[in-house]
């Protein structure tokens, strides 16, 4: 059987695609809570990358009928990965990477200012380029229409945010593949203004429960219910949350291509193959012959014949793969190789010296400020793809060669 299925008193069932890799009790416990949520549709699938998260457990795929659980989606809204395969092989990039990292690190703002010694915030643009700005003016009707509802959102780091990178677990990568070709690699959202829209909702939710949330199993299990003016609020503003993130990452990936190519001296294109898809958003989808609102926390679509991109930690290899459209994981796979520990423990445990030995093969920093992103503290993605080899096939095999780190 390629799935466990776990039964869930008073509750629907659980379905897990973890052979061979660790479920924390607390992920578990996390699980049956969200589980017994009288609107769950079917049962929950879970990926192997699964892991404990904030409102609802990571690598979950939640199907719901008549409500929606604002947590569930996050504060990520539309998190997601881009590739791009190039015309270039291995032999065409220069000897010594530093140069480009370098020039990638100074075309895409990246990580983020504190706000007590904050002139200005390195993660986010001081003149926006262009195309930035073209980009948000497709963008800022639907803005407006939202925050002229919530105007608290009007203040947001919306526009300066566009085509930037953010902190955490989001990167730049240049990779090779089996092949020895070049590919550009990204992992963003929706930045501030998602996050903000993220917050604002989750506390709505609490805030129209709030008679109700000692009935719940979480206060984060706070939902709106279908027909509800928040709801319908909700499902506009988190859709134009994923919109931002995918341009987001579009903008990124042109600015990119155009540092690489300062660069490298011979020309090529970078448009031979490409894959953008979100792993934290929710979207109407029908399944089992039903219409259902799919909630995938950090879990990708993989319906049959569909692109996805599955990387692993810094250092490790990451994956182009191709859904099977498996009807029991409601056409999903995982985001990511799932970490193995908290951001806090991995700090305690590793030092640098043990990220400089871990990252040798990879031009990236080696500092205490990414510890928390050694390759140590993620499961091991082979392991995680074994586990899920019903439910995606690999095309392409990556390896990183440059990384950057928000």
């Amino acid at each position: 059987m390629p799935f466990q299925t776990q039964p869930v008193p008073d509750g629907k069932p659980i379905k897990l695609w973890t052979e061979g890799v660790p479920v924390e009790d607390e992920a578990r416990r996390q699980l049956m809570n969200t589980a017994r949520m009288p609107f769950i549709f079917r049962h929950l699938a879970v990926m192997p990358d699964v892991h404990l998260g904030k409102g609802s457990t990571i690598g979950s795929v939640i199907p719901t009928r008549g409500a929606i659980i604002p947590a569930a989606v996050g504060v990520d809204i539309g998190c997601g990965m881009m590739a791009a395969r190039t015309s270039l092989m291995a032999a065409d990039l220069p000897d010594q990477l530093h140069g480009l990292r370098s020039a990638i690190e100074a075309a895409v703002p990246h990580g983020r200012t504190p706000p007590r010694q904050r002139q200005r915030d390195q993660g986010a643009w001081d003149n926006t380029p262009a195309a930035v700005d073209a980009e948000w003016k497709r963008l800022l009707p639907g803005f407006e229409r939202i925050a002229g509802k919530y105007p608290q959102l009007f203040k947001t780091n919306n526009h300066k945010h566009l085509g930037t990178l953010g902190t955490g677990n989001h990167f730049i990568e240049v990779c090779l593949d089996e092949a020895g070709r070049v590919w550009f690699m990204l992992h963003s959202g929706s930045r501030g203004v998602g996050n903000a829209i993220g917050n604002l909702f989750i506390e709505l939710a609490q805030a129209d429960m709030r008679q109700h949330l000692a009935n719940l199993p979480d206060k984060d299990l706070a939902y709106f219910r279908e027909g509800s003016a928040h709801f319908d609020d909700y499902v506009e503003a988190v859709g134009w949350a994923q919109d931002y993130a995918r341009r987001n990452r579009e903008l990124m990936m042109r600015h990119v291509v155009a540092a690489a190519r300062q660069i490298i001296a011979k020309p090529f294109s970078a448009d031979v193959e490409a894959v953008n898809c979100h792993h934290n958003y929710v979207q109407r989808e029908t399944h089992f012959g039903a219409e259902v609102l799919v909630t995938r926390k950090g879990a990708v679509s993989a319906r049959k014949g569909e692109p996805g991109i599955i990387p692993g930690s810094m250092g490790a290899r990451s994956y182009i793969v191709r859904g099977l459209g498996n009807a029991e994981s409601f056409c999903s796979c995982s985001h990511g190789a799932g970490r193995a520990m908290s951001r806090n423990e991995a700090r305690r445990r590793f030092s640098v010296a043990d990220q400089v030995r871990a990252t040798a093969h990879v031009e990236c920093r080696k500092d205490s400020e990414v510890i928390d992103e050694i390759p140590m503290a993620y499961k091991d993605i082979e392991a995680v793809m074994n586990a899920q080899r019903n439910l995606v096939e690999v095309v392409h095999t990556l390896r990183q060669v440059v990384c950057v780190k928000g």
